[in-house]
Formats: C-alpha cells, sequence, structure tokens
C-alpha cells in the first residue's frame, strides 16, 4: 500500500524502517532538526535519518499545517511528538500506532510508565488520530509479556515488530471501536524527579525504574558520594546491586571498574 509515516523518535524510525520493507512509503513527516547530545550540536531526528538512508522524502515542518503533500491518502504516527491540528487530521486517514494496550497508559511515556509499574505485560493498539490524547477508536490491538530483565528498548523492538504486522491486518479495511473510557490512565513525561533512586524504595521497584530508563534516558543516583547515571542492575540479596554506571562526565563502565577509580 501506498502511505506516509509521521515519526521523530526511534521507536518511531523502527516503525518506519518495518513498514518500508512491506509498503510504498510515500513521504516522512517528522520534526525539525533540534539540538543532540552532550555536544549539543544540531542534528536530524532519526526517523529522518532513516528515512534518508531508504530514500524517502522528508517535510519538517515546525507545526503541520493544512496542504501537506503526502503522496497518500494514509498517514502512520509512530512517536511523532507534534500535536496535529483537527484542520490537518480532516483531510486524510491518519492512524496511530501507540505502544501500550489503550486505555491503560495513554500519553507520553508508556513503554517507560508500564516497566516502573511492575506491568506483567504491555502491548500495541493502533488507532484513529484524534484531538484528544491516544483516544481515538481502535483498529487492532495486541499484547505481549514484558520479560523480568527487558528494559525499555527491548520493550520498544517487541512494540515495533507487533505494529507492523497489526498495520499489515489494518490497513486495506480499517474498521474502528470506540475505546472504553473506563480504565483509562496516563503516562506522564519522565521528569528528573523520577529518574532519581531512593535506596530506601524496595529494591524490585529500584530495578524496575533502571530497567524502564534504560537505554535511553538513565536512573540517576548517589554512589559512593559521587553522581552517576544507572543503566544496568540486578537484585541481590534482597538490594539493588548497580551492573553498569556512568559518572557524571565520563563514560559508562562496570560497577567493578567505578568500584576500582574509587580506590
Amino acid at each position: 500500500m501506498k502511505l506516509a509515516v509521521a515519526a521523530t523518535a526511534p521507536f518511531g524510525a523502527d516503525v518506519l524502517e518495518r513498514l518500508a520493507q512491506r509498503h510504498d512509503v510515500t513521504a516522512l513527516l517528522t520534526r525539525p532538526d533540534a539540538p543532540r547530545g552532550r555536544g549539543r550540536k544540531t542534528a536530524p531526528p532519526p526517523a529522518k535519518e532513516a528515512a534518508e538512508r531508504l530514500g524517502i522524502p522528508v517535510l519538517q515542518p515546525a507545526r503541520p499545517e493544512p496542504g501537506l503533500e503526502f503522496g497518500a491518502d494514509t498517514v502512520v504516527v509512530a512517536a511523532y511528538g507534534l500535536l496535529i491540528p483537527e484542520s490537518v487530521l480532516a483531510e486524510r486517514l491518519w492512524l496511530n500506532v501507540h505502544p501500550s494496550l489503550l486505555p491503560r497508559w495513554r500519553g507520553a511515556a508508556p513503554v517507560e510508565r508500564a516497566i516502573m509499574a511492575g506491568d506483567a505485560e504491555t502491548g500495541v493498539t493502533i488507532h484513529r488520530t484524534v484531538k484528544e490524547l491516544d483516544a481515538g477508536p481502535i483498529a487492532a490491538q495486541r499484547a505481549f509479556p514484558i520479560g523480568e530483565h527487558d528494559d525499555a528498548g527491548a520493550v520498544f523492538t517487541k512494540a515495533a515488530a507487533v505494529a507492523a504486522d497489526l498495520l499489515d491486518d489494518v490497513l486495506p479495511n480499517p474498521d474502528f471501536t470506540p475505546q472504553d473510557e473506563h480504565g483509562a490512565t496516563y503516562a506522564e513525561k519522565i521528569t528528573a524527579a523520577d529518574r532519581e533512586l531512593d535506596w530506601d524504595d524496595p529494591a524490585d521497584e529500584l530495578l524496575n525504574k533502571v530497567r524502564a530508563l534504560s537505554p535511553h534516558i538513565g536512573a540517576r543516583a548517589q554512589l559512593h558520594g559521587r553522581g552517576v547515571t544507572v543503566w544496568k542492575a540486578r537484585v541481590a540479596g534482597g538490594r539493588l546491586e548497580p551492573l553498569e554506571v556512568q559518572p557524571d562526565g565520563r563514560r559508562r563502565m562496570t560497577y567493578d571498574e567505578f568500584l576500582r577509580g574509587l580506590r
């Protein structure tokens, strides 16, 4: 099928690449280039990098406006990150790929919040994009387990694969069912406070936070008087044991390397 994609973040880039293997992707709508990384140099979003590698035309308006030329009647939205005005939505069919079992975890951080909450499963929902946040009628939904060792990166990869499969079934003839508003929960954007590890919290909760924020955000902690980002950990003896950390201003390293550096 001919379709366009609206995506910005790595999850959206993954969905884009998978769709391009199966369909004729006519255009990518993505956010403008922005400062990234420690050096804060202007760089393209991950989805744009994928589109350019695939030879897909790229549109980067500061905000979507009516009259955008997509070359397709359907746009698949996956981690785009900008509000799409109703006037733009009215021009064609917009299908949103949301990595949760809606109405649970509507919002900005569904994968991270599911792992933090200790959910045993999550999934992917394909729904019609509407003005209200992640509230559109559902065309397809599929659950999958969150493995005990899965971090957010692993869950996003599973979700992208499920999304591509679901869209194969949905795209030829979408059929929508209204969402059940009962049981709706919200996945608020991750804040600096969400990243902090409180060593008085239960070890399992701390581990869930580390898993939820890896490999893209990072949990924060004070270890032996040093500020560090904790990327990997495990529970041993009823306590959280860091496995991979990154002291402020330095590279990632094993916890043993970090301890040797202190000595």
